[in-house]
């Protein structure tokens, strides 16, 4: 096998199974372990995957047009997507930030809805372009390559000025004690900024993100409206977060 099959073989495996170790990669393509970690190397300079201790994961959420194959629980997100739009009335300004679950949300929405949509999310803004009635309006700033989004001090003072009815939160984690937490710093910072330019905020969230900490503080729980997840709002994880007074959908 050439080696440009070989990694053609490695990017699809990581893109469908979002993770994979090396151990994995060099049985299935019957070489050596070193030959494999070579090979992630390389993709990863091309920005095809990213290599990790042990393996790769996937860098889908870097791409201009995402997949829905290969979007991780697609299931479960267009359920919390669907739940989401109920929420959303004629004549709203509405702010979305970023990630898979919001880009559903995007897809999910009424074409006969009347709004006004702010995003900082590259891809959801292309998505939502296609809406022959909600007005686009892309807060740009110095985009971060990793999740396609904008950071940085022009997009939190855009943000400053933006009166928004609802926003949707994307999580990255959450739980009890700290809230949402976010893995990277400047979009901590972006996200509170959506958040204090919203009278309600709703963040949105696959069960696996619940009862997590990321490094860097987005809020409290008690900023957050409602918790949309793909569960039963009666679900026995959400406990907790009712006994807290957050409406969970």
């Amino acid at each position: 096998m050439q080696k440009k099959e070989r990694q053609d073989i490695i990017v699809d495996e990581v893109r469908v199974n979002r993770n994979v170790s090396s151990n994995y990669l060099a049985e299935k393509l019957k070489v050596s372990e070193d030959t494999i970690r070579r090979d992630l190397n390389e993709l990863d300079k091309k920005g095809l995957i990213m290599k990790v201790h042990g393996g790769a994961v996937s860098t889908i959420q870097k791409l201009y047009h995402y997949n829905e194959d290969v979007v991780f629980n697609k299931e479960g997100k267009n359920i919390i997507a669907i739940k989401a739009v109920s929420l959303i009335e004629d004549g709203m300004v509405v702010i979305i930030s970023g990630g898979t679950t919001n880009l559903m949300l995007a897809k999910q929405l009424p074409k006969d809805l009347k709004a006004t949509v702010y995003t900082y999310s590259l891809p959801i803004a292309m998505q939502l372009s296609e809406h022959p009635s909600v007005e686009v309006i892309f807060i740009g700033g110095k985009i971060n390559k990793k999740s396609m989004v904008t950071v940085g001090i022009d997009v939190v003072q855009s943000l400053s000025e933006v009166v928004a009815d609802i926003c949707f939160i994307g999580v990255s984690s959450i739980n009890i004690a700290n809230g949402l937490t976010d893995e990277g710093y400047e979009v901590s910072l972006v996200k509170r900024a959506m958040i204090a330019a919203s009278d309600k905020i709703v963040a949105l969230a696959t069960s696996n993100k619940l009862n997590v900490r990321q490094n860097y503080n987005v809020c409290s729980l008690n900023e957050i409206n409602t918790l949309i997840t793909e569960l039963n709002p009666n679900d026995n994880k959400l406990r907790n977060y009712l006994l807290q007074n957050v409406q969970t959908i």
